[in-house]
C-alpha cells in the first residue's frame, strides 16, 4: 500500500503518489500566426477539438500515442486530428505548434 501525500500548488491541491507523480507536468505551449490564423478561420467546434487534443497531448504525451508520428523528411511531429493534422515541434518544456491544416494539404508546407 503506497502512502499519498497532498501538495499544495497554486492553490489547488494535488495528490501525489510515487507511480503517477510525472503525470501533472503540462507543457507550455506557443502557436505560430500561421497555426493561429487557421484556428480562427475554420468552424469553432473542430477548432475547439483541435485545441482539446493539443492540450490532451502537452499535459500527456501517452494518451495521444496512437495519433502521433514523426515526420519524415523533416523535423517534428504530426497529430491527427481526424480529417485535420497538427504540425507541432515538441522539444524540452514548450510545445511549438507550428501549423494546422485539413490531411491532404498540410504536408505541402506553406513558404
Amino acid at each position: 500500500m503506497s502512502s499519498l501525500r497532498t501538495v499544495a500548488f497554486s492553490d489547488t491541491p494535488i495528490d501525489f503518489s510515487e507511480d503517477v507523480a510525472y503525470g501533472y507536468i503540462m507543457k507550455q505551449i506557443s502557436y505560430t500566426k500561421a497555426a493561429i490564423r487557421v484556428l480562427r478561420r475554420i468552424p469553432a467546434n473542430t477548432a475547439q477539438l483541435i485545441r482539446s487534443k493539443i492540450e490532451d497531448y502537452a499535459s500527456d504525451p501517452a494518451a495521444q500515442a496512437n495519433n502521433v508520428t514523426a515526420l519524415q523528411g523533416r523535423t517534428g511531429i504530426r497529430l491527427r486530428v481526424g480529417d485535420w493534422r497538427v504540425i507541432m515541434d515538441d522539444q524540452g518544456n514548450v510545445l511549438a505548434v507550428l501549423d494546422i491544416g485539413p490531411r491532404g494539404g498540410i504536408y505541402m508546407g506553406r513558404g
